[in-house]
């Protein structure tokens, strides 16, 4: 019988694992999207209190850190917390725990869930969770990767992958537990008691995450395009590398 303890041990364990197997800050093509996060929700942040789930190197902490009044950060790995306390920021507390096993009498206006719940083994509990430290008018902001994006529909008819849904090594070295689409994210939402304010894709992903390193490390993909790119995904969510929901307590 597995045990809280065991449970917990192991979910430490396994964050740990894929610390080194995170590069945001040679990935030109995640500090992209993190700035384009902020851009989507950035209309919807008025100062408050918010609560990160996972801080990876603290690089979308600090830009969160600036536009709210306080931020507490939660992070199941030691080593991404030393990382982002690094960033030295004023307003920003650290807490090393699970994000199943949080607790606090806070009530936040803002919960951000990035690139979290394709990770963690139940993101349903993740997302109760948020509604439980959540202000009555608070937002839950979710990004998650998405199954159709045109990059994967691409590797799906070379044949790199059988199934849009299936785990690519990348994927797996990330500790990645699922992909989700739109149908699966709306489902979670609904089931941990939340609806919908907006949704969305953020930029339209044309190849793998290595290729649009390279082409934005070598200066083939500017700024210009990257803009363009996300313009795009307004337009074609269901092919953007990501999807974004902003939701709130269903009442």
């Amino acid at each position: 019988m597995t045990t809280m303890n065991d449970f917990s041990a192991a979910e430490k364990a396994l964050l740990d694992t894929v610390y080194d197997t995170y590069t945001v800050d040679r990935s030109g093509q995640t500090m992209a999207m993190r700035k384009l996060f902020m851009r989507t929700f950035g209309p919807f942040l008025k100062g408050g209190r918010g609560l990160e789930l996972g801080c990876s190197d603290g690089f979308m902490t600090e830009m969160i850190a600036e536009r709210v009044d306080r931020l507490d950060v939660v992070d199941g790995s030691k080593r991404f917390l030393e990382l982002a306390r690094r960033r030295r920021l004023p307003n920003v507390q650290f807490v090393y725990s699970l994000f199943e096993e949080y607790e606090t009498t806070i009530r936040y206006d803002y919960v951000f869930a990035s690139y979290i719940l394709e990770h963690v083994r139940d993101p349903v509990t993740v997302m109760k969770m948020a509604a439980s430290v959540l202000a009555p008018d608070g937002l839950l902001f979710i990004v998650v990767p998405n199954a159709r994006a045109l990059s994967r529909q691409l590797a799906l008819h070379m044949g790199l992958v059988t199934d849009l849904k299936e785990l690519t090594e990348n994927d797996r070295n990330h500790g990645h537990r699922r992909v989700y689409d739109r149908v699966a994210v709306n489902r979670h939402i609904a089931e941990a008691g939340f609806e919908c304010v907006s949704q969305g894709g953020v930029m339209l992903k044309i190849l793998a995450d290595f290729q649009m390193d390279r082409l934005i490390a070598d200066g083939t993909l500017t700024d210009r395009h990257i803009d363009g790119l996300y313009a795009l995904g307004l337009e074609y969510p269901d092919l953007c590398g990501c999807l974004y929901s902003v939701c709130r307590i269903k009442s």
